[in-house]
């Protein structure tokens, strides 16, 4: 069955790109409505869906926009936390351009959706099925779709500074793992590229307190790394959340190799393109026990940082 918040839940920040103060709140929402943001600091409160027909590519974020020029940017990790949940209905009032980011990770989000508990509506829910082999690459970046009975997510980093180097790690997302094994780690970025964000105006609001920041063999961020491979767990996190913008959990195997939101908004394009490639399933009992967030607890957050 589809699945909403029993009630509101609020977040107040700032943007990692922006750094202006936002307000996010979670609001229930009736069935087959989906994720869908509003932007209530403007005057007719548009509706942006979290589809991946709305995203604009972007190399640093994930950026939703309607036809007007309206935006909501840096959605990911609220996306993959309502996905890690296993929220399929939402309304999220927000009063700026860009979902705050917290401690740049997805474990406030997780933490207050959990607390809130869900409803079950009573309308079945559908997920998408990969039936083929889908990719889209682009120099040494890849990103791909495969058959599998669950969402699974194999991803590979590969970065010059020492202190990230190269990373892999695969995770079927089933029962609570997302919670679980990857909801607290951080976004990151080189402290050689901080400043070429800040002169395109962009990381105005990144700090020690919501990135990891790395430079050579060093982590500058006070009190470390939460977990050894902090660096591809956060890459696991985003793509998490970028395949929720296809509109329903997906039942496949997502491999990353040097992916990034664009080219993961670029392989469900590619998916949607090729009707023979997946097909709608109506989850009974066995397939939803297959799911993100099917059985996450207040239990699963004593294993978040």
């Amino acid at each position: 069955m589809q699945t909403t918040l029993k009630t509101n839940v609020t977040f107040d920040g700032v943007g990692l790109h922006s750094g202006a103060a936002a307000r996010v709140v979670l609001r229930p929402a009736p069935a087959a409505r989906g994720i869908v943001f509003r932007r209530v600091d403007l005057a007719d409160k548009p509706l942006l869906p979290a589809r991946w027909d709305h995203v604009v590519v972007s190399p640093l974020n994930t950026r939703l926009t309607d036809p007007a020029g309206v935006t909501v940017s840096t959605i990911e990790h609220l996306m993959a936390a309502l996905a890690g949940c296993g929220v399929h209905n939402a309304l999220i009032d927000i009063d700026g351009p860009e979902v705050p980011i917290l401690d740049g990770s997805a474990a406030t989000f997780v933490r207050g959706i959990v607390e809130a508990g869900l409803t079950r509506h009573s309308a079945p829910l559908r997920a998408i099925e990969i039936l083929r082999e889908v990719c889209v690459s682009e120099g040494a970046s890849v990103a791909r779709l495969t058959p599998a009975t669950s969402l699974q997510i194999d991803f590979r980093i590969d970065f010059s500074e020492p202190a990230i180097g190269r990373q892999h790690k695969v995770l079927n997302m089933a029962n609570g793992s997302f919670v679980r094994e990857l909801c607290d780690s951080r976004t990151f970025c080189r402290a050689a590229d901080v400043d070429a964000m800040r002169a395109n105006g962009l990381a105005l609001g990144g700090t020690f307190d919501n990135a990891v920041v790395f430079d050579g063999d060093q982590v500058l961020t006070p009190g470390g790394l939460r977990h050894a491979d902090e660096a591809v767990r956060h890459k696991m996190l985003d793509a998490l959340g970028d395949l929720y913008t296809a509109g329903a959990p997906i039942l496949g195997r997502y491999t990353g190799v040097r992916a990034g939101h664009a080219m993961t908004n670029r392989l469900l394009h590619a998916l949607f393109d090729q009707p023979d490639a997946w097909c709608w399933v109506n989850c009974d009992a066995t397939v939803a026990a297959r799911l993100p967030g099917v059985g996450v607890s207040v239990a699963d957050l004593h294993a978040v940082a």
